[in-house]
């Protein structure tokens, strides 16, 4: 029923997207890159390469290089000073709990449950060492949604989200657990403007420092009708709302109302604390800043979709979802091998992304000729019958 919520997983190679809807609304989007998970939720038997007193915390060295940093506070007890808790060169059993962000490595904790300390006790290998890996988006987003059923394309998918929630939610489906309309959504996240209605719009602009948002009134702004800008407001603080759910923006978000004066946009801080209550991560509204904006925060844990897909587009999103569009084609095309023709940049990540041409291969049981052409752009990408 359309009533009820779902969720739907695509992988196709490179990576997997997750779609969660209610009353066929699309409510919560991510993408993962099956080569660069994020590592939040792995469990790690970390080295301590350095005690950072001034900093209340730790550096730990993990398998892979990372260095994540470990607060004070996320020791377990009894609270004390981090250089009389840990010595250098030491192992210690942590998971991790936050993404890395801005050139930071990733935040850990060492407050574990006692299923991760006997995993991490019976271990038998040297730090450092990832003991464990944290679930994916569609176990979380199962978990969080009970009611829920999870329908996906992908065979080793459906076979191990079963495991994990119960087989007789997954569903596995022939051809794409996306249809059009969702494909169109997930498109839709790439761009910075947000349609609303009667020509208004978002236009969403995320920086190193914070994420700002604009509501643009459109036709509205020369308006004589006074209450045309709070119609406009009244919608985009609903749809404010939920593009940063989806998006999954954090840090400091500013948004500037239109048309109203500082006195004005007071009205509006009680209705967009309400449309933010429904956000799992409980962002905090702080109120509205000397110029008018209204001031948010929301915890960061996994990156933002931002992060992931770039603004705008980068190279390997772009490729990615050229490799969609010849899975397509490739399902109708009769045996006959395909070409990707695209600018340098594409083919150069495309074929620099590990597994991911070989993913093509397994899935279509032929290669894809890549061909790159300088004449192209990022967002050209043409899928054809190789060149003579």
């Amino acid at each position: 029923m359309k009533d009820q919520p779902e969720i739907r997983v695509s992988a196709t190679p490179g990576e997997v997207r997750v779609a969660g809807l209610r009353g066929g609304v699309l409510e919560v989007a991510a993408v993962e890159r099956t080569g660069r998970p994020d590592g939040v939720g792995d469990l790690h038997l970390a080295r301590v390469s350095a005690l950072a007193a001034a900093m209340s915390g730790a550096f730990l060295t993990l398998q892979d290089g990372t260095t994540a940093f470990l607060p004070e506070g996320e020791l377990p007890p009894p609270r004390r000073p981090i250089a009389q808790a840990l010595q250098e060169g030491q192992a210690l059993p942590v998971r991790l709990i936050r993404a890395a962000q801005g050139g930071k490595g990733p935040r850990a904790t060492a407050r574990l449950s006692a299923a991760e300390l006997a995993l991490a006790a019976t271990t038998t290998g040297s730090a450092p060492l990832l003991l464990r890996r944290g679930d994916d988006t569609a176990t979380r987003l199962a978990r969080d949604w009970p009611n829920a059923s999870v329908v996906t394309d992908n065979a080793r998918l459906a076979a191990s989200l079963g495991a994990r929630i119960g087989k007789g939610r997954v569903s596995l489906v022939l051809g794409t657990a996306f249809d059009a309309e969702l494909e169109a959504a997930f498109e839709d996240l790439l761009s910075p403007f947000v349609a609303l209605k009667d020509g208004a719009r978002l236009v969403i602009q995320p920086t190193s420092a914070l994420t700002a948002i604009d509501v643009d009134t459109g036709p509205a702004a020369g308006s004589r009708d006074p209450m045309a800008h709070k119609r406009v407001n009244a919608l985009a603080i609903l749809e404010v709302a939920r593009q940063i759910r989806l998006r999954n923006l954090a840090g400091a978000i500013l948004v500037d109302f239109a048309g109203l004066s500082v006195r004005q946009r007071e009205a509006l801080v009680a209705p967009m604390a309400a449309a933010l209550l429904v956000d799992p991560l409980k962002p905090r509204l702080l109120g509205l800043t000397g110029l008018g904006l209204m001031e948010i925060v929301r915890p960061r844990i996994h990156p933002p979709l931002h992060e992931i897909l770039g603004t705008p587009p980068t190279p390997l999103t772009r490729g990615l979802a050229a490799l969609r569009q010849a899975l397509r084609e490739s399902a109708a095309s009769q045996g006959t091998a395909l070409a990707l023709r695209a600018a340098p940049e594409v083919i150069a990540a495309l074929s620099l992304e590990a597994g991911v041409l070989a993913a093509y291969r397994e899935a279509t049981g032929r290669s894809l000729v890549l061909e790159p052409d300088p004449r192209l752009r990022p967002g050209q990408e043409q899928v054809a019958e190789p060149s003579p």
